[in-house]
Formats: structure tokens, C-alpha cells, sequence
């Protein structure tokens, strides 16, 4: 149903889908790729499938019923989505470039001191070449990140949603009763699950559902108790 569509949402790794024979259906379940028994890098991010779809059927369905009865308010709240969310991720990238090139700059100061250490005695011709070849490598990769920000940048704005598209896509359907493969694919970018929450005393467990062609949408908040 939702295969390669379900990920992380702390560590981004796709969520493996669990099922064996001796599963019932409502035991088939997602869990992080990430985990493994707490030896990981993550934590399990389990979640079953019959509460996952429950989650994402409910959400679509009242989607489409919103779109249909007010497709004008609809529009207008993806598109103030959209240029909030290009903002930010511009104002993101600008941060980390300017991190990046800092720590450029720095790495700089840092070689050269290195460098005068080791004219100078105060260090080894061995630890002078492994601090030399670290402070190397990691500045090639920020000067690669910051060429790559860089262009971003100069190209401007994330790429627009495509509100029309999905309109257009929405009025295919009068009605979603059920959630087929058919449905997901055509709906569906992808799945974000966040880790479990039971502060409250109650399991909670918030997913966030990205749409396609518009992404994550205003509507009510993908939150459900997950039993």
C-alpha cells in the first residue's frame, strides 16, 4: 500500500515494512530502518499499517471534501503555504552557508597555525600531515555544500506548488471510502512519521503527509491516538 512512501521523520530513513506469516493483518507494522532492538542510530518509530491508513484515509477524505466546498479558501491557504515555506528554506539556506564559510574561513587560521607549529618544532611532522589532511577534507566538503547553496540560492525560490494539479486531481473523485494502492500513488509524495508521545498519558503519534504537487497541507493536523 504505501511502499518506499514511509519515512523517519527524526532521521529520515524509509520505514521497513514488518510482516510475517505468523502476523495477524493488524500486526503488520512500519518501524525506522534505523532501529535495531535500541542498537541503532534511531529509535523504532513503530507504527501498524491498519493505523496508518486509518490516519492517511481519514486526511485525504476530508481533503477532498474541503476542496470541493470551498476550493477558493483552499487554494489561497496552499499558496500562503508555499510562500511561507520558501522563505524559510531560503533564510535556512542562507544561515548554512554562512555557517559553512565561517567554518571555512576558520579552518584557514587553523592550518595556518599548524603549519607555523611545525616549522617552528612545536609539532611532528606525522601529526602536522593528519591535522593537515582533517582540516583538508572537511573544507572541501564545505567548499562542495557552499557551491551547491550557493547555486541554489542564484536559481531562487523552491519550486512552486501546483495547485491546478491537484484540483484537477481532487475532482476525479465524488467520494473516498477506502484506501487503495491506486489512491496512494496518485496522492501520496510521502509519509513522514514522527516517534510516539505519551506525555499526556495517552499515545499519540503525529504523521505528517506530504501531497503531491503541493506538499504538506493546512488542514487539520494528521494527529491520532494510536492504540
Amino acid at each position: 500500500m504505501f511502499s518506499g512512501r514511509v519515512y523517519c521523520a527524526d532521521c529520515g530513513a524509509k520505514l521497513h515494512y514488518c510482516t510475517t506469516a505468523s502476523f495477524e493483518d493488524r500486526q503488520n507494522h512500519f518501524r525506522c530502518a534505523n532501529y535495531k532492538s535500541n542498537t541503532g542510530t534511531c529509535s523504532a518509530h513503530f507504527i501498524r499499517e491498519v493505523v496508518l491508513s486509518d490516519i492517511v484515509l481519514e486526511h485525504l477524505r476530508q481533503t477532498v471534501q474541503y476542496v470541493q466546498a470551498h476550493e477558493a479558501e483552499f487554494v489561497q491557504a496552499v499558496m500562503d503555504k508555499s510562500m511561507a515555506d520558501q522563505k524559510r528554506e531560503v533564510s535556512q539556506k542562507r544561515r548554512e552557508l554562512a555557517q559553512a564559510e565561517r567554518r571555512i574561513s576558520d579552518l584557514d587560521v587553523l592550518f595556518q597555525r599548524i603549519y607555523e607549529d611545525n616549522i617552528s618544532g612545536k609539532l611532528s611532522d606525522e601529526r602536522f600531515s593528519k591535522l593537515s589532511k582533517s582540516y583538508e577534507d572537511e573544507q572541501r566538503t564545505l567548499s562542495e555544500k557552499a557551491k551547491v547553496l550557493h547555486a541554489e540560492l542564484d536559481k531562487g525560490q523552491a519550486q512552486a506548488v501546483n495547485v491546478a494539479q491537484f484540483i484537477a486531481l481532487v475532482k476525479k473523485y465524488n467520494e473516498i471510502d477506502t484506501l487503495t494502492p491506486a489512491l496512494v500513488n496518485e496522492f501520496i509524495e510521502r509519509i513522514n512519521v514522527h516517534a510516539p508521545d505519551k506525555s499526556s498519558g495517552h499515545r499519540t503519534q503525529q504523521i505528517d503527509i506530504v501531497y503531491n504537487f503541493i506538499g504538506m497541507l493546512p488542514t487539520p493536523q494528521a494527529k491520532k491516538e494510536a492504540a
